[in-house]
């Protein structure tokens, strides 16, 4: 059944004129499918409809837009290469990729985010079957809203957010700017860690890649679960990178398979990943059920089936992402005697999934990327501050 993403409400007013948005697909049935879902936004505005990546860099100092979706396939100049010229003519330019999901589209994508892009979003292989466009349509709005959004508030600082109409698919993202009051801190849990679980969204694989290429002794010690939400061929290459950056290793969890101290197991695009008992070890259980947090997979379902099989012994690290998911999961953790450690807002890409796990007062640390890995080996090796 067809889901209305239409704004549920409209502010009356706001701060900032409409987000602009240069719209970058050498198809012409995508550029006007995209521009008919901003023109329809009440805080957004198509700025540019344009065919190759050339017309975009050519046009960018005229266009003046926010936010580009960009595709990857075009003629004349493709996206990963009009990328780069297009940030050094506009450095504070949200560049959102897009892509249909094969391998090679989505080592670009990987590639376009280490060149600066701030994410990407898969493109269906038809845009006539009806959920595939509405998921389309809600994750490529959700993106431009927020993404737009941040770069609004870096640029003019001590200034309100945006109002964002509310989007009845999914919950507003989880902007600190909103929250005056101080993050309220709980201490760590009592007992040492014996497993890492990890959630991750918007800004997830770079941070990820930073996080676990420190990770190295926690990982020989115990095993390390990552749900980052990504579509199928994406987590496969992910995974992969993974694998390098900590040089442990890393790959799509498989069902069934067991749970082993000195692997990275990373959630599959499009199934959930729990881990349940079986004798005295543990075993990795995929689902296909239906989406949680508007997510598939989804961080919750993680976080939840680890304290059955580990009870208090649980670290949690929620990571840059937007909504709120891994904070109900997070809030389960904490009453069973585990931890849950977030990724601050200034090292954020979103601090939609972090900013909520903080302002819930679930955490018992609020870290810059750079120190999370530090903090979760001190952690592992005894500290309880």
């Amino acid at each position: 059944m067809s889901v209305a993403l239409a704004s549920a409400t409209t502010p009356e007013t706001t701060r900032y004129e409409p987000l602009r948005v240069m719209v970058v697909d050498d198809s012409v049935v995508i550029r006007g499918l995209i521009s008919r879902w901003i023109e329809a936004e009440p805080d957004m505005v198509v700025a540019a409809s344009l065919r190759t990546g050339l017309d975009a860099v050519n046009q960018l100092e005229r266009v003046k837009p926010d936010v580009a979706l960009l595709d990857i396939e075009m003629p004349e100049l493709d996206g990963i290469s009009a990328l780069p010229q297009l940030l050094a003519k506009q450095r504070n330019l949200v560049v959102i990729m897009a892509s249909t999901l094969t391998r090679r589209n989505a080592e670009i994508s990987f590639k376009a985010l280490s060149l600066g892009a701030a994410d990407y979003i898969p493109k269906p292989e038809s845009t006539r079957e009806t959920s595939a466009a509405e998921i389309f349509r809600h994750d490529l709005l959700q993106k431009v809203r927020t993404l737009g959004a941040r770069v609004r508030r870096k640029a003019q600082p001590g200034a309100a957010p945006v109002a964002a109409p509310a989007v009845a698919r999914a919950p507003a993202p989880v902007h600190h700017a909103a929250a005056a009051a101080p993050i309220v801190k709980r201490s760590f849990g009592l007992t040492v860690p014996r497993v890492l679980v990890i959630g991750s969204s918007t800004g997830g694989p770079q941070a990820l890649m930073t996080l676990v290429s420190d990770l190295g002794p926690v990982i020989d010690r115990v095993p390390v679960l990552i749900t980052q939400h990504m579509p199928p061929t994406f987590t496969t290459i992910l995974a992969e990178h993974l694998a390098r950056a900590s040089n442990r290793p890393a790959r799509e969890a498989v069902d069934g398979e067991p749970v082993r101290a000195g692997r990275i197991y990373l959630a599959p695009g499009g199934r959930h990943m729990r881990v349940v008992k079986n004798g005295a070890g543990m075993d990795i259980a995929l689902d296909d059920g239906p989406a949680v947090n508007f997510c598939k997979p989804a961080v919750d379902p993680l976080f939840i089936s680890a304290i059955d099989v580990w009870q208090s012994a649980v670290l949690a690290v929620i990571l840059t992402g937007m909504g709120s998911d891994g904070m109900r999961g997070g809030k389960e953790i904490v009453a069973a005697g585990g931890s849950v450690i977030a990724q601050d807002e200034a090292s954020s890409v979103v601090w939609g999934m972090p900013g909520a796990a903080a302002n819930a007062g679930i955490c018992a640390a609020v870290l810059p990327l750079n120190q999370i890995a530090s903090k979760v080996a001190r952690v592992f090796a005894g500290e309880r501050s």
